[in-house]
């Protein structure tokens, strides 16, 4: 059998083992990054709520989107929209924070509206209708500071954006 060269987990599947920055971009080998999230993790709503958002609150958008997308995969039919509604705008701040404007604004508007379904449920205490509204804003923002493709506003504060996932009851 040839060898490719590849990166492999253990379970011989091609992953990459270079390190990641906060908002998952590749480093050189050897560089010091930060701990990735491992894969296939299956969390409780609550575990996944509250890691996601640490993850947020720390500058890793990147990151809290693979916690959301963990919890996508392995949870109830029922729920799959809300955790890939979420994800989606997990990736869409992370694409805004490096810059990517068109992208960020197209998986942020993306995310809200595979939300909307559980706008006034507020499942597992999840500000559906706020995340929304924040998704849409942002986007705005982000699309009026570049252009197509441009950084001409520069790259969006990842902490300064980061969403509250669940704000307090009104």
């Amino acid at each position: 059998m040839e060898e490719t060269g590849r990166d492999r987990d253990t379970e011989g599947r091609a992953r990459s083992a270079r390190p990641r920055d906060g908002l998952g971009r590749p480093l050189p080998y050897g560089a010091p990054g930060v701990e990735r999230q491992p894969e296939g993790v299956v969390r409780t709503p609550e575990e996944t709520v509250r890691e996601a958002q640490r993850l947020l609150d720390a500058g890793m958008p990147f990151h809290a989107h693979e916690v959301f997308e963990d919890a996508w995969k392995s949870g109830p039919v029922a729920e799959r929209e809300l955790w890939r509604g979420l994800a989606q705008l997990a990736v869409g701040l992370t694409h805004a924070a490096r810059g990517n404007t068109t992208g960020g604004a197209r998986l942020l508007r993306r995310g809200a509206a595979a939300l909307t379904e559980f706008a006034g449920v507020r499942p597992y205490g999840i500000g559906v209708e706020g995340l929304i509204g924040w998704a849409g804003e942002l986007a705005g923002r982000v699309e009026a500071a570049g252009g197509e493709g441009a950084v001409r506003g520069g790259p969006v504060d990842a902490i300064a954006e980061a969403p509250c996932l669940r704000p307090p009851a009104r």
